[in-house]
């Protein structure tokens, strides 16, 4: 029987495509329509196929069987294509029929195709692929009769020393269970599915998982009322005969398919997978230890799964069962990932956003401390200004006019020297004490001359105090001046500070000996006191 290669109808992995006119081609056909095969129709493929491929063994041939390699005829026939049996198959649902021996690329025997024949007839009842997840055919088929659950069970026994090899004693326990499904097939002891020479037969290790009720009795669904078709025309001859209603599965709708996966890889409690992280093996987890290992991060999607039942090892996130739960916990780490991010990033923003504010507060701050200080240097300005200008009005100022050689000088400019003549004339630069000290060494006897100044017209000079201004005089200074005065000029000057300073002393020296005074040819001393 020729290969031919037809359109996919169902999505494969890319450069794969399903040989046309084999079992594979049939079973993908009604997998995409909802349907799958019957208890009848599943035997009446089985008994035949277990009978070919026990004469092929018995001449020492080995090989791959899987439904891509076994040709389905319309009129429900079945026969093993010989050149496609002996190529790995590459596609997934093929390659889970293969005996777990045979998955490392070695062709198998019989005890291998007793493997394959039970995993092909459970992929036609259930529409599902041997392996991590699958259930037990009575829960998708509520009529199915025990023995056939109990025939699969032995027949997927992933380890090969306490799996079966007697091909012909399967066939002849399929038939005992629908003997009209097909013809009778050799004669054989059945009891070689319990126990094969040297050991027997471990359920146990079957990838059936088990279940807590074997021993209890089965109670069949209701019947269902066939519908009924006539095939003969009216009248009393009619014939009528019922017509199968093909089953179909749930709907396309990926919650109720992630929860049903979900309760058929938790059905098995069997510690049966390993992990492989960071060289190291990490197991063996029962299906809910590893699904709640994938929803708390500590196994990713890259990281290797082993399956120590059938020996299948490879990434998580390749595992058609485990797929889904590696994605969605990735989805769920990187949506907390990205709320972490967008946190600090907030936290951020609000971080930059006080410490602008900050900025600007003390930016204000500098701003109105800068004025605060211009407005008090401007004030304290101010206050001097009007205290020089109070002190004006307090001060006190003693004249000492007319020195003459044995005169005493008196306060308030009193009475001068008696008696004419000329008076000596003194240059400046001289202290207040010393010009008045050397005019009385100088003063000749002469004529009283003009009339002498009083201590008013002195006073309305030196008792402005505006010179202080020029140097700065802090109103809390109180300052002594002593000016001797001739000729409208002073010549000598003594100023004294309280506290001292002398730099403010002298300027204020200075700023005197630059003033005019009223003139007279006398010298007379005037005193004041700002404070």
């Amino acid at each position: 029987m020729s290969a031919q290669v037809q359109p996919l109808l169902t999505p494969l992995p890319a450069g794969m495509s399903i040989p046309a006119g084999t079992l594979r081609a049939e079973m993908e056909s009604r997998r995409a329509t909802g349907r799958r095969f019957d208890i009848r129709e599943a035997i009446g493929l089985a008994v035949p196929l277990c009978t070919q491929l026990h004469e092929l063994h018995a001449q020492g041939r080995t090989m791959f069987v899987h439904p891509s390699c076994l040709g389905h005829g319309a009129n429900g026939t079945i026969q093993l294509i010989e050149e496609l049996a002996h190529t790995p198959p590459l596609l997934p649902r093929d390659r889970a029929c293969l005996a777990p021996e045979e998955r490392k690329g070695n062709e198998g025997d019989a005890r291998a195709s007793v493997f394959a024949v039970g995993a092909i007839l459970y992929e036609m009842l259930t529409n599902s692929s041997v392996g991590p997840g699958m259930r037990r055919p009575a829960d998708v088929i509520p009529d199915l009769p025990p023995a056939l659950e109990t025939v699969l069970g032995k027949s997927l026994v992933a380890d090969p020393k306490h799996r079966p090899a007697d091909l012909a004693a399967l066939a002849q326990a399929l038939y005992q269970i629908v003997p009209s499904a097909s013809s009778m097939p050799p004669s054989a002891d059945t009891s070689h599915l319990d126990a094969d020479g040297e050991f027997e037969v471990d359920v146990n290790l079957s990838m059936m998982p088990p279940t807590g009720h074997q021993e209890e009795t089965r109670v069949p669904s209701a019947p269902s009322v066939p519908r009924i078709q006539a095939v003969s025309g009216d009248g009393p001859f009619a014939v009528a005969i019922p017509v199968n209603q093909p089953q179909r599965l749930h709907g396309n709708d990926p919650t109720r398919k992630l929860a049903d996966l979900k309760a058929a890889l938790e059905s098995d409690p069997r510690p049966r997978y390993v992990v492989i992280k960071d060289g190291m093996d990490h197991g063996p987890f029962s299906s809910v230890e590893l699904l709640q290992q994938i929803a708390s991060g500590s196994f990713t999607g890259d990281q290797v799964l082993r399956d120590t039942f059938s020996a299948e090892e490879r990434a998580i996130q390749d595992w058609e069962e485990f797929a889904p739960f590696a994605e969605q916990a990735k989805l769920n780490r990187d949506i907390v990932q990205e709320k972490r991010a967008l946190d600090a990033v907030v936290s951020a923003e609000k971080q930059g956003t006080q410490y602008k504010a900050l900025i600007g507060l003390a930016l204000m701050g500098v701003i109105l401390a800068a004025g605060a200080g211009w407005w008090y240097r401007e004030r304290s300005h101010k206050e001097q200004e009007l205290a020089v200008q109070g002190a004006t009005d307090r001060v006190a100022i003693e004249v000492d006019a007319g020195l003459g050689s044995g005169k005493t000088a008196r306060a308030g400019g009193g009475a001068r020297p008696s008696g004419g003549g000329s008076y000596p004339t003194l240059g400046g630069g001289l202290s207040c004490e010393a010009a008045q000290a050397r005019y009385v060494e100088e003063y000749k006897m002469g004529n009283n001359g003009p009339a002498d100044l009083t201590a008013g017209a002195y006073g309305n000079v030196l008792n402005r105090g505006t010179y202080l201004n020029a140097c700065n005089v802090p109103s809390s200074m109180e300052v002594n001046v002593c000016a001797a005065v001739q000729n409208g000029r002073a010549v000598g000057v003594t100023v004294t500070t309280s506290p001292s300073n002398p730099s403010v002393a002298s300027c204020i020296s200075g700023q005197i000996r630059g003033m005019s005074f009223p003139s007279h040819p006398r010298l007379d001393v005037a005193r004041t006191t700002f404070k």
